[in-house]
């Protein structure tokens, strides 16, 4: 058993930065809530607007069209069923927290739900969108997959719904580090961002609305926020600002940074790690895959037990969604780019950021190698 720990998980959370460990203290040090109308709600409410025109301008939108949250799975969920589409077109290889509210509309007969097709290397075939027949429409579809890294067709996306009269919902999760994510010119109707995956605190997200979008409300109270009530979180707001000007300042080293890591990564294993395949390896190194995910299945052997093997040398990475991992089970973006059933229950997703090292990889060659 190895002493030393590699944290090769970002996909999942990535350390908390410094600078916004200390925007949420500092932040913390005032008391009030930011809908109270003296001194101390409106230094608080100061907080919380700063940080909304913070993050606009990280990713290109007016600070009116900022909606903060509890996170991405909050803001899949309130663009989704708040939307009130009678059609809704999505990928099936979403995060769960954007699938699951589609199958949910799907179940319940509130929508007429079809699918787009995925192609093996993982990135999403898009196909005519149905005619809406009078009601509202909505296509669903992710920036970058949390489990392959592979980029989607996001800006097809978006001019096909705007052509077809559809809204168009994105998860941005896992791209707003490392792809030139701009709002203002994307042609996305809402997008879901996440503090705690660009070194901000767990807890904390935002869904960007357009100006001119609707939105029915997931709960009722007090409509601090258009469309979300709940009392603001000043201090979970300023840490995610800061952190995410943080990210987007590193955006461009970073990419490169990483994308030479695991460009070599990859060439390894297809090398050395008998059988392993790597997702997306024709695309490896280009536009269609983020630099921060290495998605590698090895068939015949099972995910659960390479996580222990690897935990017990030190090193963290993930069988895929970390949101899932309490649960053995396949992988519902491999079933959808037609692998079988044991292939899907045989895969690891390295994910990188900022903190990963040559030594990091080193590590993890080893611990590969030494795999059963």
């Amino acid at each position: 058993m190895s002493d030393s720990r590699h944290y090769l998980d970002h996909a999942a959370t990535t350390p908390l930065r410094e600078s916004a460990r200390e925007a949420w203290l500092a932040a913390q040090d005032h008391v009030g809530n930011p809908s109270s109308l003296h001194a101390a709600g409106r230094r608080a409410r100061a907080i919380v607007e700063d940080a909304r025109e913070s993050v606009a301008a990280s990713l290109g939108a007016h600070p009116t069209e900022v909606v903060f949250t509890s996170g991405a799975t909050e803001a899949n969920n309130l663009a989704i069923q708040g939307a009130g589409a009678g059609v809704v077109v999505s990928s099936a290889i979403e995060h769960h927290s954007a699938l699951d509210p589609v199958k949910w509309l799907q179940t319940a007969g509130a929508a007429r739900v079809s699918w787009f097709a995925t192609r093996p290397d993982g990135v999403v075939e898009l196909g005519a969108l149905p005619e809406l027949g009078g009601v509202a429409g909505l296509v669903n579809l992710q920036w970058v997959n949390n489990e392959t890294g592979m980029v989607q067709p996001v800006a097809a996306a978006a001019e096909m719904a705007a052509a077809a009269g559809y809204r168009f919902h994105c998860d941005a999760v896992q791209a707003v580090a490392y792809q030139p994510v701009s709002f203002g010119d994307s042609g996305i109707t809402t997008m879901a961002v996440s503090a705690h995956k660009v070194g901000g605190p767990v807890g904390a997200g935002a869904l960007l609305v357009r100006r001119d979008a609707r939105l029915a409300p997931l709960a009722y109270g007090g409509g601090q926020q258009r469309f979300r009530s709940g009392t603001l979180d000043a201090a979970g707001a300023a840490a995610f600002a800061v952190a995410l000007a943080d990210a987007v300042a590193e955006r461009t080293s970073e990419r490169e940074r990483l994308g030479a890591m695991r460009g070599g990564l990859t060439a390894w294993v297809v090398g050395n790690v008998p059988g392993a395949e790597v997702t997306g390896a024709a695309a490896a190194g280009s536009a269609a895959v983020s630099p921060h995910v290495l998605h590698i299945v090895l068939p015949g052997r099972s995910a659960e037990a390479m996580l222990t093997a690897l935990d017990l040398e030190g090193i963290e990475v993930s069988s895929g969604s970390a949101c899932t991992a309490g649960i053995v089970d396949a992988s519902h973006v491999l079933l959808a780019m037609g692998r079988t059933q044991a292939d899907s229950a045989s895969a690891l997703r390295v994910s990188l950021g900022r903190t990963t090292t040559d030594d990091d990889i080193d590590a993890l060659k080893t611990a590969l190698l030494t795999l059963g």
